[in-house]
């Protein structure tokens, strides 16, 4: 299949991620306050709540913890959140895009020239790495679980833009707006969604040696593990030995 370097890629980054769980409930917090200091305390008229709270659930947050996240945005000394994006060259002309939330902009500002600093990369101008990747809905299902036919067709149906099969998931792309949408139409017929997330996904992908691989890995690894930092998002093709790690 074409696009099983691209997803490969993906799924190593996402492995990765999904080992730091403790930062989720951090996410997750931040979307609440920043939605609900946008557009009031009341999902049901605040679409982005609606959405940061469905997040909250998946990622199993108690009650009383969203609970405290909307009542501590209507505080005075609660801080708006900023979201910003970093585009950075990596080693051996790799592209990486940095999706931040930060109460504090100079914070993350210095975070970023450290971890270039340390590891390498140069931070690039807005629109200089970008321009190589599309944001995309993406979503995950075990393939175990369903019939590929019959999720192929309930996702075509729902809106999707592509649907593809890897070793163990099938993967449906969609246009960022429409994300949650097809997300609930699938799940109303009974599918069960590993993951929902907009990812920047690479238009092509750049070969490099394992030693400036481990250089961007290194690096990327830097990156997540910041504060503020909520993705990041590579165009590097993993060599092999590397893709399984």
């Amino acid at each position: 299949m074409a696009g099983h370097s691209k997803w490969a890629n993906i799924k190593h980054r996402k492995g990765k991620a999904d080992a730091k769980k403790g930062k989720i409930f951090s996410r997750v917090a931040k979307e609440i306050i920043s939605a609900t200091k946008l557009g009031g305390p009341d999902p049901k008229s605040n679409p982005r709540l609606r959405v940061a709270i469905q997040k909250a659930r998946e990622a199993n947050m108690p009650n009383d913890n969203v609970d405290r996240n909307i009542k501590k945005a209507s505080s005075a000394d609660q801080a708006d959140f900023h979201e910003l994006t970093y585009e950075l060259y990596g080693h051996g002309g790799v592209g990486l895009i940095i999706d931040v939330m930060t109460d504090n902009k100079n914070r993350i500002s210095s975070d970023m020239r450290i971890a270039t600093n340390k590891r390498g990369g140069v931070i690039a101008n807005p629109g200089a790495v970008a321009f190589n990747f599309d944001r995309k809905g993406v979503i995950q299902i075990l393939k175990k679980n369903f019939s590929e036919d019959d999720l192929f067709l309930a996702a075509t149906e729902a809106g999707a833009e592509d649907f593809e099969v890897e070793e163990e998931i099938f993967i449906i792309t969609t246009d960022p707006s429409l994300l949650y949408a097809v997300k609930d139409s699938i799940a109303e017929k009974g599918f069960i969604c590993e993951s929902a997330e907009l990812e920047m996904i690479p238009k092509s992908l750049v070969e490099c040696d394992i030693e400036k691989a481990k250089e961007n890995l290194a690096l990327i690894d830097w990156l997540e593990e910041l504060e503020d930092v909520d993705a990041v998002y590579h165009n590097m093709k993993l060599p092999d030995g590397l893709e399984n790690e």
